[in-house]
């Protein structure tokens, strides 16, 4: 049987580093497990991770950019609270640092010329394909590299990671773009209709295996058990809702669908964590270092 495997990477802001510790340890117990895999799918900072992997980086580095860059990407400044009134009319943060670290990462590198095949979710606020029998409106968008009509290979890698990242109150909207984590946070079943999609994976439901990483479990919950809402009571919750929601779904599917053949990591968080605390770094090292990765160490001997 010659299986085909996916790794998938949830969204989470800085949480990333969570994914990134633990990719790193794993790799340490088992190296090489990173260059078997067939498909590396993203969203958000998982999205980032997915892209940086396929061009060849290493968990380590993933780390280090984490570490290095997260305080800058996630800097706030007393003037741009002013000018947005507390975030009221305006993003928290600018894209101008994450663009400028893309940048240097990547230059102008496309999708096409990554070694391995990527997919990064994303959403795009007024899908217009030039077919007038089409209305304009907002719909999910995934980039890819595999061959076909439907082909990003042409996209700028720069350009994707930005389009994947930037989350609706956090970061200002990029190119008619918004993070893809308000559609699929959890990349993993989208990763897997990809793979078998016969014009772009092919590849047969009983040789695919899949890997799927959450940034760690938030401990969110409402005490509530009755309540009539409005936008004022929901307001916020919305966005946490909408980002973290859809995560549990996409487990869900690809459990029930592939059985042994899908693994989920995601560390439970002793208390929550935002996706712009950079601030929590080390504690953040600290939970993905504890975290028990047995039964990951197992499942790696078994499919790779």
């Amino acid at each position: 049987m010659a299986l085909y495997r996916i790794l998938s990477l949830d969204g989470g802001g800085m949480r990333g580093l969570i994914t990134a510790v633990l990719l790193e340890r794993m790799d340490q117990a088992h190296p090489g497990f990173l260059n078997q895999i067939d498909l590396f799918a993203g969203t958000s900072t998982g999205g980032l991770l997915a892209l940086g992997l396929a061009s060849g980086k290493t968990t380590g580095e993933a780390r280090q950019l984490y570490e290095a860059l997260g305080p800058v990407v996630f800097a706030d400044t007393l003037l741009d609270d002013v000018g947005d009134l507390g975030s009221l009319i305006g993003a928290d943060y600018s894209i101008g640092p994450l663009k400028t670290a893309m940048e240097a990462q990547y230059g102008m590198l496309t999708l096409g010329e990554l070694p391995k095949k990527v997919l990064v979710s994303a959403f795009d606020l007024d899908f217009q394909p030039g077919d007038a029998a089409r209305p304009r409106a907002w719909k999910a968008k995934f980039f890819h590299n595999f061959p076909g009509p439907d082909s990003d290979a042409s996209q700028s890698v720069v350009d994707v990671a930005i389009y994947t990242s930037v989350a609706p109150t956090y970061f200002p909207i990029y190119h008619g773009f918004i993070d893809g984590g308000v559609v699929a946070s959890n990349p993993s079943v989208c990763a897997l209709a990809q793979a078998l999609h016969p014009t772009t994976g092919g590849q047969q439901l009983a040789d695919v295996v899949v890997l799927s990483m959450g940034t760690g479990s938030n401990p969110r919950y409402l005490e509530v058990s009755e309540g009539d809402w409005g936008l004022t009571q929901w307001a916020p919750y919305l966005v946490d809702l909408m980002l973290e929601g859809s995560a549990d779904l996409a487990e869900y599917q690809c459990r029930q669908i592939l059985g042994e053949r899908f693994l989920r990591l995601n560390p439970r968080l002793p208390y929550a964590i935002d996706m712009d605390q950079a601030d929590q770094i080390p504690q953040m090292i600290e939970i993905a270092s504890q975290f028990d990765l047995s039964e990951a160490f197992g499942w790696l001997e078994r499919y790779f």
